[in-house]
């Protein structure tokens, strides 16, 4: 990838912060220029949480910081926060500068932390990472530097409980709605589990649980894998995976019945007649709407997407392309990844694409830089009714190619997001009636 991109649908390591937005009560402490806060805010639109975005406090690193250093004016940052504010979990975060200069953060924060004080400091410095890799980073420092402090040797794991590591918050603008369907589904086949984030969380209380469950969930391809096995070193704590998100009712069987599978081998004695009573029901509600389709679909079929190309984090590409494929009849054609996968994973998610259809491979390209992946849009000539999901960068090109367009990716300012999903049952329905509200509004 070239110093340069175009149309970045993601951010350096500080946007990592919504992580802590997301967290009830939670506050993040920018130490950092002035500007951080606000590019952070302006990117993920509607995300100031309970103090986040351009309301987070901030030392507003300058000049005179820059010579002589910014630890003291930390200091009375904190201090002053908690006058004004009412929290139950600090987060200090560090911008470019602070890091470029030195300034000893972590003995800042521990003299608040030694006091009990509930406070961590993460080093997010944009250059160190994406915002992708800081969710990791700030999840396993917030374990580390607070949730540890409470183990409690005689706790025994419940089995039953798990902790969900899966949509990042604001960088997926459906986190919420998907962690509620997440814990929904989960319940239902009868485990207890700990989403995190979000109103359907319980907080930090919640955080403080963490090493009471018997093991983890992880739903992802990779951003999040440091989690899980950081807590499987740290806690003797399995992690199941499944690698992209599931949507509609092929998928989320699978991913429900690999798991029901997983927990009874780790102790967790799910009753096997209530779990597959839950999914059957869940499946015959779905698939009784799939049904109602037909007549719609009949009457349609000329004038419907056929094929379609996706712009999204690797989980998303592949979760959707699935999806739509064996569920819904339109077929995935370039597929472009837009996360920055580290190298590592890219083979892992390369032959998890080869694997979506059994009759003809599916290209997917990794473009971190989104303006190579439109050129490659351009100059593809498909037969059919074409439909583009992707971010708000993309509305332009659908236009101009003539094709159909969702708005499901950051940025996204040509949509209202606030508790949608597409995960699960009930998401795979809310993408459906979103793909062909966009088709039948064009029919004027």
């Amino acid at each position: 990838m070239s110093g340069l991109i175009e149309q970045q649908r993601f951010m350096c390591a500080i946007g990592g912060m919504q992580t802590v937005v997301a967290i009830p009560r939670a506050v993040p402490i920018l130490h950092s220029g002035p500007g951080c806060g606000t590019m952070v805010s302006g990117f993920f639109e509607r995300a100031t949480g309970y103090s986040g975005g351009s309301t987070a406090p901030c030392t507003n690193f300058s000049e005179s910081e820059v010579v002589f250093g910014g630890a003291e004016k930390l200091q009375r940052l904190i201090e002053n926060t908690y006058k004004v504010l009412d929290t139950d979990l600090q987060v200090v975060l560090t911008g470019c500068t602070s890091a470029i200069v030195g300034d000893d953060v972590g003995s800042v924060v521990s003299t608040f932390a030694d006091e009990g004080k509930p406070i961590v400091y993460v080093e997010t410095a944009g250059f160190k990472s994406t915002n992708y890799e800081a969710h990791s980073t700030i999840v396993n420092a917030i374990i580390d530097q607070y949730v540890d402090k409470f183990i409690d040797a005689a706790d025994e794991k419940d089995p039953k409980l798990v902790n969900l590591f899966a949509s990042i918050p604001y960088q997926d603008p459906f986190w919420k709605g998907n962690l509620e369907e997440y814990k929904r589904l989960l319940e239902g086949i009868g485990l207890k589990v700990n989403i995190l984030f979000g109103p359907y969380s319980g907080g930090v209380d919640e955080w403080r649980s963490i090493p009471k469950a018997g093991f983890n969930i992880l739903i992802s391809p990779w951003y999040g894998t440091e989690i899980v096995t950081h807590l499987e070193a740290k806690y003797n704590q399995p992690f199941f995976q499944f690698p992209y998100i599931p949507i509609g009712g092929n998928e989320t069987t699978r991913f429900l019945e690999d798991l029901i599978i997983f927990a009874n081998d780790h102790g967790a004695e799910l009753s096997m007649e209530q779990a597959k009573h839950f999914i059957k029901t869940e499946e015959l509600a779905f698939y009784e709407e799939i049904d109602n389709l037909a007549t719609f679909l009949l009457e349609f079929r000329y004038g419907l997407p056929s094929f379609v190309h996706i712009l999204h984090d690797a989980g998303y590409v592949l979760g959707i392309s699935k999806f739509l494929l064996h569920e819904v009849g339109i077929i995935p054609k370039e597929l472009f990844i837009t996360d920055d996968t580290p190298e590592e994973y890219q083979e892992l998610i390369t032959s998890l694409g080869l694997k979506i259809s059994e009759k003809r491979a599916i290209p997917i390209l990794f473009k971190a830089d989104a303006g190579e992946a439109q050129e490659i849009i351009k100059k593809t000539d498909h037969r059919g009714r074409g439909l583009i999901i992707g971010s708000g960068w993309d509305k332009e090109l659908a236009k101009d190619k003539n094709y159909d367009f969702l708005s499901a990716a950051l940025p996204s300012p040509y949509r209202m997001i606030l508790t949608s999903g597409y995960a699960g049952y009930k998401g795979g329905l809310r993408l459906i009636e979103d793909i062909y509200n966009k088709a039948l509004d064009t029919y004027r």
